[in-house]
């Protein structure tokens, strides 16, 4: 769902279910919005974390996504993500 910060405060409560802890991200690691919209959360008593590199780099990792278009998944970028099951470690 698309919460910006400055409406946290006056619309988190009729959004958010309390009880379910909330993922805030940006576009990419450039943004702070996911931080400032996570503080906001968290002041209100949410349980939040933040998605380290945001949305960029969630897709850039090949991982799936939804749009308003559907389901969708990149191939992996070699120079973000991991290539083969033992270059990283995880």
């Amino acid at each position: 769902m698309h919460l910006p910060t400055a409406l946290v405060p006056t619309r988190a409560a009729g959004l958010v279910d309390p009880s379910v802890p909330v993922v805030t991200y940006c576009w990419g690691p450039g943004c702070d919005g996911a931080v400032r919209a996570a503080l906001a959360l968290a002041q209100l008593g949410h349980r939040v974390k933040e998605m380290i590199g945001g949305f960029e780099y969630w897709v850039r990792e090949g991982l799936e996504f939804e749009t308003r278009l559907g389901r969708g998944r990149r191939a992996a970028d070699p120079l973000t993500a991991p290539v083969g099951a033992d270059a990283c470690g995880c």
